[in-house]
């Protein structure tokens, strides 16, 4: 298990209520399945939309169990924006 940051941006950071929070999971998967106990409601809808990257680099199409995440690592959380 690591432990590291989840940032939310826009529609991300309204459902949960927060900028980033840590997070203490060995994949993806873990990670959000928290996320959403944590923050019932919205924000599994808004996931359903996002693109994440970890530590920088796209998650793209792989199964979120299949993505391990480092120690003091960083999950990004990036719904869809307007215009970008």
């Amino acid at each position: 298990m690591a432990a590291g940051t989840i940032r939310y941006w826009a529609a991300a950071k309204a459902a949960a209520g927060t900028a980033e929070e840590p997070y203490a999971a060995a994949t993806l998967a873990e990670a959000l399945d928290a996320a959403r106990e944590r923050h019932p409601g919205e924000l599994s809808q808004v996931f359903r939309r996002c693109s994440f990257l970890i530590d920088g680099n796209p998650v793209g199409t792989r199964g979120h169990e299949t993505v391990r995440l480092a120690e003091g690592g960083t999950v990004e959380v990036l719904p869809p924006f307007a215009g970008g």
